[in-house]
Formats: C-alpha cells, structure tokens, sequence
C-alpha cells in the first residue's frame, strides 16, 4: 500500500463529510429550503417540516457512521449513491453552464465518492478493526 493512501483516503472522507454535514444541517436550520430543493429536483411537493426532521436524523446516523469508517460498503456506497442522485437530478442545470457553475462542484464530489467507495478496503485510518491490510466494523 502507498504510504500516504490511508491519509489521502481519510481526507476524502473528510471532505465528503462535510459537505454532507451541512446538506444535513439544512434540513433542521431550515427545512423550507430543503422542502424547496425536493419539489424543484425531485417532484416531490407539500411533505410538511417533519419529515425533513426525520430525514435529517437518519442521514444525520448515516453520515457519523461514514466519518468514523463504519460499515463501510453500506455507508460510503449509501452515501455515493445518493450524491450521484443529487448530482444527475440536476442534470438540467449543466446544460447552462454559465448559469449554474456552482452546481459543477458536484463532479469532483462525486468522483471522490466514487474513489472512496472503490478503494474502501485501504481506507484504514478509521475505527474499524484493522486485519489483513483491511477494516472491519468493531462489534
């Protein structure tokens, strides 16, 4: 293994978290922007604050799990899937590019997702277990 792979990796997760963290956040701080990202993006109208509450909470679980290296497979393959839903629902939006640049960003993110969950195996800077060059969950 690379020596600086498990920095390189755990700094990508980092980044991705962050992110994450604050796609969050916005559904508690303000649930009316997350209700309108959902109607704009995902056709989805009049779900009411609370369910915004609840789905925070449980990306809120997924991504502390992510941060930590915890389940791994499920976690950082969630989390890539649904970035790459973010990211080709607004697919749109490319098509102006001019118009939206700040929507770009969500390539590079989606690549280091991507990256992330290919190379899993060698992320090792995490709390999981280390055997054989590999992490798995403590339980």
């Amino acid at each position: 293994m690379p020596k600086h792979l498990p920095l390189s990796l755990l700094l990508l997760r980092l980044g991705i978290f962050t992110v994450f963290l604050f796609w969050t956040l916005d559904k508690f701080i303000n649930p009316d922007h997350a209700a309108g990202v959902m109607s704009k993006f995902y056709g989805m109208e009049n779900m009411g604050d609370s369910i915004f509450y609840v789905m925070g909470a449980v990306q809120l679980i997924l991504i502390i799990l992510f941060v930590v290296g915890l389940f791994k497979t499920w976690t950082y393959g969630i989390l890539l899937l649904a970035h790459a839903g973010s990211t080709f629902s607004t697919f749109a939006l490319y098509l102006e590019p001019f118009d939206n640049l700040l929507f770009f960003a969500a390539w590079p993110m989606l690549a280091a997702c991507i990256a992330l969950f290919l190379m899993r195996d060698w992320d090792t800077l995490t709390l999981g277990k280390r055997t054989v060059g590999k992490t798995v969950p403590l339980t």
